[in-house]
């Protein structure tokens, strides 16, 4: 039983980078033609801009999707940690730090109610965490008509706008997130523990595998992204915002990456460097079409073609190795 606990080959699936190439190389002539410019400075950084808030969601969505569950709440937790953060902070410096802690902890508590949900009340995931969901909802329409708190200077300053060279600090941020889920799933007994878990319960269960516990980590591990998602939007905007997070679609878009960077929805197999291709894919398509001026819902209807076309072809390759 024990070989049940090697996690499989992590090699990225190349078709989510090969694709990413294909559209800044076809969105590049077709923007030029058109009399824009793809690879300006402001389109780059606008672009990375928006990769970095739905890459960490998607990174956290990437761990409870690899353990077999889902995580359909993050764009209420989002939406509500740029109102903690900007509350809490008040526009003051001296209260960055405290902000930013409370802040994540309340994301935590949030993603433990979501695992606990799907683990000990044994409630399916979707239903689950769509069930918190409109909990935050509630409490949100109803507790705010718009913007709230002001997000202190130095927050906004650093991590919203600061760049080294043409990349956001935010993008770095990205990265070092994305490393660190990387690490837990590729060198960790957690990350082992979780591919095991979401590939088969049951025999990661007779294996010695306590997959109720795991898969509240990653639950937990998730709210933490999206939190730190949160704080970030609080540093681009000043304030909290109560929508931000279901008008970025960050639940939807989030599962979209994961999906596009190759980690199965079953559970079992995947990763955040694929995760991370697929955020920059769509990140791409977006600034290609706003350099385009292209209608909102054509923009969307790609999109789906294109989340569509990447399900179909992954389900035939596991389709074939399965035969």
């Amino acid at each position: 039983m024990s070989g049940t606990l090697t996690p499989p080959a992590r090699r990225t699936p190349p078709g989510v980078f090969v694709a990413l190439v294909l559209t800044l190389a076809i969105g590049w002539l077709v923007v030029t033609i058109d009399g824009g410019r793809l690879f300006s400075l402001p389109t780059t950084v606008s672009l990375l801009h928006v990769a970095t808030g739905l890459g960490i969601v998607a990174v956290g969505q990437t761990l409870v999707v690899i353990g077999g569950s889902l995580d359909l709440s993050v764009a209420y937790v989002v939406s509500l940690s740029t109102l903690v953060t900007a509350e809490a902070m008040a526009g003051d410096d001296a209260a960055l730090l405290p902000a930013i802690g409370l802040t994540l902890a309340v994301s935590a508590a949030i993603g433990l109610v979501n695992g606990l949900l799907v683990t000990a009340a044994r409630i399916n995931p979707f239903i689950a965490t769509v069930g918190v969901g409109l909990l935050l909802k509630g409490y949100l329409d109803n507790g705010y008509d718009g913007p709230a708190g002001k997000t202190a200077p130095a927050l906004v300053q650093g991590l919203g706008y600061q760049r080294v060279g043409p990349v956001p600090l935010a993008f770095l941020l990205l990265l070092a997130v994305a490393a660190a889920a990387w690490f837990v799933l590729a060198r960790t007994r957690l990350g082992h523990h979780l591919i095991a878990v979401g590939g088969d319960p049951e025999v990661a269960r007779l294996s010695g595998v306590r997959g109720s516990r795991v898969l509240v980590t990653a639950h937990v591990l998730c709210g933490l992204c999206a939190g730190l998602a949160g704080v970030y939007l609080a540093s681009r905007l000043g304030a909290g915002a109560p929508r931000v997070g279901t008008e970025g679609l960050y639940d939807l878009e989030s599962i979209a990456a994961v999906v596009l960077g190759g980690t199965a929805l079953a559970g079992g197999r995947g990763g955040v460097v694929g995760t991370v291709g697929g955020v920059l894919l769509l990140a791409s398509i977006d600034a290609v079409f706003n350099q385009l001026d292209v209608d909102v819902f054509f923009k969307q209807v790609i999109r789906g073609v294109i989340i569509i076309a990447a399900v179909a072809v992954y389900a035939r390759r596991a389709t074939r190795k399965a035969s």
